[in-house]
């Protein structure tokens, strides 16, 4: 499965995902460049699921956050929310990803 929403080109964009387990009373929290291919990986219907989701399957996205534009601030929302249990991190109020810095404007710095 290919990540439909990001240009070829583009640096990948981190979402952070809560799962809820449709069999057991549980939720699983990580972070994805590809949240359907993931999905797929913890149902067991693509090799790379998490030991932690192979019971409790099938298992349904409950929450998203982000984009995010790097790994690390998707990986401090997730510690964020794991830091939660159950319903609390669907509840969770992520704070807005940081914006990229933006690259030199190097059309104007040849005229000065």
């Amino acid at each position: 499965m290919t990540n439909l929403t990001q240009p070829q080109d583009a640096p990948p964009a981190w979402t952070v995902y809560v799962l809820r387990s449709t069999q057991l009373n549980r939720t699983y929290v990580g972070i994805t460049v590809d949240i359907e291919r993931r999905l797929a990986q913890h149902n067991g219907d693509l090799r790379g699921g998490a030991r932690a989701t192979r019971a409790g399957r099938p298992w349904e996205v409950a929450a998203c956050f982000g984009p995010y534009p790097s790994k690390s601030q998707a990986l401090r929302v997730e510690r964020q929310i794991k830091r939660r249990r159950g319903a609390a991190r669907l509840r969770y109020s992520a704070p807005a990803p940081e914006p990229l810095p933006s690259a030199p404007d190097t059309e104007n710095a040849s005229n000065a």
